[in-house]
């Protein structure tokens, strides 16, 4: 994979949903943000809003959309809804908790710790399948300079992956990040190499 030539991109995952993704798998299920959600999205909106930024891309589920949508009233532009961004089709888990999956599914549990790119979800995705989707997102910033600075509004699974790709590292290694709701993580990119100048960071809603 070519390395895209960008000065920054900014990580952003969407904020909570009505649905509480804080403990729930809702995958490709279209819940919206709930108010917390919206008032994450404010303060990550407030976080941003001295940022430059020359494109905002994000996934075409509306709790991401929705936060893109959000963060880029601040800067007067429009959102480009990526299908590439989705999270990960959970199947017949969608909308279930750790718990819940436990009861139902104990062999799928048993392999969790391991999800390697064979890993699926009964029903859905494989791992292989949503980091395949992550790698065709990198087509769209082909057309960006090294002066742009690039805002990804997506998901959990969707944000590590990326984070594993621009440092060159292992994709093995994306179970061992976290992007917490309404976070922020930076990745500036050059020529030499990528450096990873912020993980996770929620100060902005404290």
């Amino acid at each position: 994979m070519r390395r895209p030539q960008l000065s920054r991109l900014l990580l952003a995952r969407h904020g909570n949903t009505k649905g509480n993704s804080a403990e729930r798998f809702w995958g490709q299920t279209d819940v919206e943000l709930s108010a917390n959600g919206t008032w994450q999205a404010q303060r990550l909106a407030e976080r941003l809003a001295e940022e430059k930024i020359d494109s905002v891309y994000t996934s075409t589920l509306s709790r991401a959309s929705a936060t893109a949508e959000i963060i880029a009233s601040c800067h007067q532009m429009e959102v480009i809804t990526c299908p590439e961004l989705l999270e990960i089709n959970f199947g017949h888990v969608e909308g279930l908790t750790f718990n819940e999956i436990g009861e139902r599914y104990p062999e799928l549990v048993k392999a969790w710790p391991d999800r390697d790119l064979s890993f699926r979800f009964p029903g859905g995705e494989s791992i292989g399948e949503l980091n395949n989707r992550v790698m065709r997102f990198f087509s769209r910033l082909d057309k960006h300079t090294s002066k742009d600075t690039i805002l990804v509004v997506a998901h959990s699974g969707v944000l590590r992956l990326l984070i594993c790709h621009l440092l060159k590292i292992d994709i093995w290694h994306w179970r061992q990040l976290r992007t917490d709701l309404a976070s922020l993580s930076i990745v500036e990119t050059r020529s030499q190499g990528a450096t990873l100048d912020l993980l996770n960071d929620t100060s902005h809603l404290r």
